[in-house]
């Protein structure tokens, strides 16, 4: 074996070491296992429930010990009528049931306010954003001061929670105090959506999880009242597009936890069903700003990964067809690399989201991956992308 294929053996082995530590959201009963990937993991009611009559958000007292946990429900939407009704459907079989559920309808030019209110939810309008301020963190701004709990859950319009979902993220947010936020299971259809699957594994293998690691994921998260206004809130994150990182560095400047899971049997979500064009422009807008915070230990280990995946992307086709290869061109030993590399991604994603044909295509979600980092670079010196009809920042 020559210094080629050691260095490629220590990548593919980096690999593995970077996904040892992928927590599932605990349950509130706290009863843990360790699954046969090795990760650590708690025991949920699968995501697809027996469906239970809707009820009205409001409506139906709370039993048992987790009353005082009830918390206000926060819906940021932006022409989000198709994903809404699956999340307020789930909203309404929650074995926690949540004190309210606002919709914040963010200028909406379909049916989602509509829709909302029709389920159940309540609707507030939010007001012509202001200088400043991006349409999320100003629609959650607006939130928090309209609701009345004091827990806070925010949750993206596409996610889809399980039926105790937010019983277990109460219960860990009151164990864990802070922030504590979740990483929905990426649920796919589309041939197209297969495409994401570096950005979903790489978004998770570059950072650390668990309690108080100083992460947080934007789709899910928990705070209470006074914890967030401790940490200034979303006023204090007001221009940044991605602002769950921004917003977790300011607990930790409040001196408060910030704790990070992920949610695998929990809660799900389909990013970007409209299409692959939303898939470039939704990842490319976050993923310049994104890997600038990422702490540069596991930045490094990330790209020395990612560095061995792209290798083996090339060798296989290189040794078949005899393009330029450094190293041995021994098909058979190329096609090793290739296997190996191909059963770790399958392995490895089926933590994050439903990939399965494309980790043994991966070269084609390689070139997909660097194709939105190099757009995403440009986008960051242009210093503006258009999202859902508006011009957000990049920097």
């Amino acid at each position: 074996m020559g210094l080629v294929e050691i260095s490629l053996l220590v990548r593919w082995l980096l690999g593995w070491f970077l996904c040892l530590r992928m927590p599932v959201l605990p349950e509130a009963s706290g009863a843990m296992d360790v699954d046969p990937l090795g990760e650590q993991r708690f025991e949920a009611q699968p995501l697809e429930a027996q469906p239970l009559e809707a009820q009205p958000l409001e409506a139906g007292p709370l039993e048992g010990r987790h009353a005082e946990l009830r918390p206000s429900v926060l819906i940021p939407a932006r022409n989000e009528e198709a994903t809404l009704p699956h999340l307020l459907a789930a909203l309404a079989r929650q074995s926690l049931r949540p004190l309210e559920a606002i919709v914040i309808d963010d200028h909406s030019s379909d049916a989602t306010a509509a829709v909302a209110s029709g389920a159940g939810a309540r609707v507030i309008q939010a007001p012509p954003l202001p200088a400043g301020w991006c349409g999320k963190t100003w629609a959650l701004q607006q939130g928090v001061l309209a609701s009345g709990g004091e827990c806070l859950v925010f949750l993206d319009a596409d996610t889809v929670p399980g039926p105790r979902f937010l019983e277990h993220l109460l219960a860990a947010r009151q164990r864990l105090g802070g922030l504590v936020s979740v990483q929905p299971f990426h649920r796919t259809e589309k041939p197209y959506e297969q495409l994401s699957l570096l950005f979903n594994l790489v978004g998770l293998m570059a950072v650390p999880l668990g309690p108080n690691v100083g992460v947080a994921f934007g789709p899910a998260m928990a705070t209470s009242r006074a914890d967030y206004q401790r940490s200034g809130g979303h006023a204090a994150v007001a221009g940044q597009v991605v602002e769950d990182w921004f917003l977790a560095h300011r607990y930790e400047r409040a001196g408060l936890p910030v704790s990070a899971f992920i949610g695998r049997g929990q809660i799900e979500y389909r990013m970007y069903p409209g299409g692959l064009r939303d898939m470039v422009i939704g990842f490319g807008k976050n993923f310049a700003t994104a890997a600038a915070e990422v702490r540069w230990p596991w930045l490094l280990g990330v790209l020395l990964w990612l560095s061995g995946l792209f290798w083996a992307a090339w060798c296989l086709p290189a040794a078949l067809l005899g393009w330029p290869l450094v190293g041995n061109s021994d098909p058979w030993l190329n096609a090793a690399i290739y296997g190996a590399f191909a059963l770790q991604l399958g392995v490895l994603s089926r933590r994050v989201g439903a990939f399965g044909w494309i980790n043994l295509v991966f070269p084609v979600p390689v070139l997909f991956f660097l194709g939105v980092f190099v757009t995403a670079i440009l986008n960051l010196e242009r210093g503006t992308i258009e999202w859902k009809g508006r011009r957000i920042p990049t920097r």
